[in-house]
C-alpha cells in the first residue's frame, strides 16, 4: 500500500476510534500529540483516568491482527511521550494505555490497559 493510502487509512481509523470513545463517555483531550520523535494517536479522559490510545488499522489480517503491530520499541516511545504529557499537565491522577484495533470489515476492538 502506498504511503499516502496508509496515512488516509490511519486517519480514518483514528476518527472511527475517537467517535467510539466519545460514544463510550470519554472526553477528548488531544489528538496526534507529539513530543520529540513520539506520537500518541489519542489522549482521552474518563472521570479521573487519563488514557493514552494507540490506534491500529489494517486492510487485512494476513500478517496478524492490528494490535500485534505495537512493537516493544513503539510501546517505549509511547510511554516516553506520555511521560512528557503528564509532566506538562502536572497530571496527578491515574493513567492507562489502550489499543484500539480496527480490522478490514470495520470491526473495532478496544483493548484496555
Amino acid at each position: 500500500m502506498a504511503d499516502k493510502e496508509e496515512k488516509e487509512l490511519g486517519k480514518l481509523g483514528e476518527e472511527q476510534a475517537a467517535n467510539f470513545l466519545m460514544d463510550q463517555g470519554y472526553e477528548m483531550i488531544a489528538r496526534n500529540y507529539r513530543y520529540k520523535r513520539g506520537e500518541i494517536d489519542l489522549i482521552v479522559r474518563k472521570q479521573d483516568c487519563l488514557v493514552f490510545v494507540e490506534v491500529k488499522t489494517r486492510t487485512n489480517t494476513d500478517f496478524g491482527t492490528p494490535e500485534t503491530f505495537v512493537s516493544p520499541r513503539q510501546q517505549q516511545v509511547i510511554i516516553n511521550t506520555a511521560d512528557e504529557f503528564i509532566f506538562q499537565r502536572n497530571w496527578q491522577q491515574s493513567i492507562r494505555f489502550d489499543i484500539i484495533a480496527i480490522v478490514p470489515d470495520g470491526e473495532l476492538r478496544h483493548f484496555e490497559d
